[in-house]
């Protein structure tokens, strides 16, 4: 049995990883003033910030067309038995709705779609852990159980400038938006039912930083090894030093770096930063 392992951009693994470990990818677009740019092939992180900062009209994003997975899939079903889609939350995008259709299209391979229920690199270990799998012979079905027992050990934070992107963008309530602007905190956010809500709100980005810290910290007793990752914005420097701040205080925590890419950083802002993590295997 052969497993094609297959995501889409906003789990925003590089192209080195995705080579590594054969992972296909789908890009969601970003629209522009000057134009519509699929993420990770036609616009990188660093080109859209420089694009919006300043832009008068508020950047749209929009899933893949279902034509783009149909194209894949049948590709891949000359190669492959069967095919894993790994994708951002269904709360959030209609992409899993569109692989999930995009599979029933496709006749000569079966496609099992995973809802990651959230997004971002987070996402991508998910897709990461499907690959390894994947090429140790894994079937699709014994995958998708897999991903589902590491889904209860995800963990995902987030910490926002300005809730007027998720808001403006759909993502969050306007309330949820008033409420964070009046009182000039720095709420941190999750999933909860694949969308996105507040889970508490700071007063500062630093405390809001040190009460993730406590959170990671209550799953370091919880499981005996965490692989987690910092997720910047357009906040590089920052983000680094935040990363190398806990790669001391948790050595036995499994780390990476990544980023914000256009999509999410649409709705999150630009100077976002966040922590995610789940249970390590092996």
């Amino acid at each position: 049995m052969k497993t094609a392992v297959v995501t889409d951009s906003t789990a925003y693994l590089t192209q080195e990883e995705r080579t590594r470990y054969n992972i296909r990818m789908v890009p969601l677009s970003v629209n522009l003033e000057d134009g519509t740019y699929e993420e990770e092939v036609t616009i990188t992180a660093s080109e859209f910030y420089d694009k919006v900062r300043g832009a008068k009209v508020f950047p749209k994003t929009t899933q893949p067309p279902v034509g783009k997975f149909v194209e894949l899939f049948e590709e891949l079903s000359k190669e492959y038995d069967e095919i894993v889609t790994i994708h951002l939350s269904s709360g959030i995008s209609g992409t899993y709705q569109g692989a999930i259709q995009a599979g029933d299209m496709v006749n000569n391979i079966e496609v099992y779609a995973f809802d990651s229920e959230v997004a971002c690199s987070p996402q991508g270990m998910f897709a990461i852990e499907a690959a390894k799998m994947a090429e140790r012979g894994a079937s699709a079905k014994e995958i998708i159980a897999k991903l589902d027992e590491l889904k209860a050990t995800m963990s995902a934070y987030f910490i926002v400038d300005d809730l007027a992107h998720l808001q403006r963008g759909g993502r969050l309530s306007a309330a949820a938006a008033l409420i964070g602007g009046l009182l000039q905190v720095k709420p941190i956010l999750h999933f909860v039912d694949k969308k996105i809500v507040p889970f508490e709100k700071i007063r500062t980005r630093k405390k809001a930083m040190r009460r993730v810290e406590e959170l990671l910290k209550e799953s370091t007793q919880q499981y005996e090894k965490l692989q987690a990752v910092v997720i910047h914005a357009n906040c590089e420097e920052e983000g680094r030093a935040w990363l190398a701040q806990l790669e001391q205080d948790f050595p036995t925590v499994d780390f990476k770096f990544s980023y914000f890419g256009p999509v999410i950083a649409t709705h999150l802002g630009e100077g976002a930063i966040a922590m995610g993590w789940m249970k390590k295997e092996g």
